[in-house]
C-alpha cells in the first residue's frame, strides 16, 4: 500500500509516495528548495508543488523541523518565526485541497522510520536517533517506543547550541576537514551519552551516505554508533508512516 510523505527541511522540501510494505519510495523523490524567508505561506506552497507533482490525492505525512504538538509547531529554529504557535496541519491541509495531513517533528519521522525498516529494528534498549544537517534533530526511543519532541540539538555544548557547532551545515560553514568535525560530533555525542546513556546512536541527515569518513574517526563513545539505514529517505519515509498511527495527532 502507498501513503506520501512530504519531509520539510532547512534547505530542501522532499517528498514521495511511500511503499509501507517494504518501507522505501515507490517512486524517486521530488525536491524544491525550501524558500527564503521559509515563511508559512512560502514553505505551504513548496509542499503543495511536491505533492502535485505526483497527481496525488489522499492523506498526506509532512515533517516539520521543530516542535510539533496536534498539528501546532511550536518552535522554529531553521524556519521562519511566523510558524510558532501556527496551526500548520490545518494551512497545510488547507493547501493540499482538504487533505488530511498528518504533522509530525523530522527527527521523530527519521526515527521511526529507521525504527521500524533500518538500523533500529530488533532494538529494545534507549536508541537516540540523530539527524545531522542544517541543524541536528533527534528522536529518542526506550523499549521501541518513541518520546516525541525532544530538541537535543539545543543542549548547550561550550555555552552554545550544540547544533551551531556540530551539524553538518557548521562542518560548510566553517569549511572542516571530517577530522576536525568528527571531533566535534565525538563531544557532542558524549554530552549526549553521559545524559541519556543510549545503547544505539543511529546517525542520519544527508551526511549519512558518507559515514566511512568521519563515523571511524568518532572514539571513546560507549553506545554503538551506526549511520541510518534510509539515509536521507527516512523522514520521507516515516512522514507516510506517521499516517497510519496512532501515536501522532491526525488533522
Amino acid at each position: 500500500m502507498n501513503v506520501f510523505g512530504v519531509d520539510i527541511g532547512g534547505s530542501g522540501i522532499k517528498g514521495a509516495p511511500v511503499d509501507l510494505e517494504r518501507g522505501d519510495l515507490a517512486e524517486e523523490r521530488h525536491k524544491v528548495l525550501t524558500p527564503h524567508p521559509a515563511t508559512p505561506d512560502a514553505v505551504a506552497d513548496g509542499v503543495a508543488e511536491v505533492v502535485r507533482h505526483f497527481d496525488w490525492s489522499g492523506p498526506v505525512g509532512i515533517t516539520f523541523p521543530g516542535v510539533v504538538t496536534d498539528g501546532v509547531t511550536r518552535t522554529a529554529a531553521n524556519v521562519d518565526k511566523d510558524w510558532i504557535d501556527k496551526d500548520a496541519a490545518a494551512l497545510l491541509s488547507e493547501r493540499l485541497k482538504g487533505a488530511p495531513v498528518t504533522l509530525l517533528n523530522d527527527a521523530d519521522a527519521a526515527g521511526i522510520a529507521e525504527m521500524t525498516f533500518g538500523a533500529g529494528r530488533g532494538r529494545t534498549g534507549t536508541v537516540i536517533v540523530l539527524t545531522l544537517g542544517t541543524g541536528i534533530g533527534s528522536a529518542v526511543f526506550t523499549s521501541g517506543r518513541l518520546l516525541p519532541n525532544t530538541e537535543l540539538g539545543h543542549l548547550e555544548l561550550h555555552g552554545r547550541d550544540a547544533e551551531t557547532h556540530a551539524s553538518t551545515k557548521a562542518k560548510e560553514d566553517e569549511d572542516l576537514s571530517w577530522h576536525h568535525w568528527a571531533r566535534r560530533v565525538q563531544k557532542y555525542l558524549a554530552h549526549v551519552e553521559m545524559l541519556f546513556s543510549p545503547e544505539l546512536f543511529i546517525l542520519g541527515g544527508g551526511v549519512s551516505r558518507k559515514a566511512d569518513k568521519f563515523v571511524p574517526l568518532i572514539e571513546g563513545i560507549r553506545a554503538e554508533i551506526v549511520p541510518a539505514e534510509l539515509k536521507n529517505n527516512a523522514g520521507i519515509v516515516g512522514a507516510a508512516m506517521a499516517t497510519q498511527g496512532d501515536q501522532h495527532h491526525q488533522s
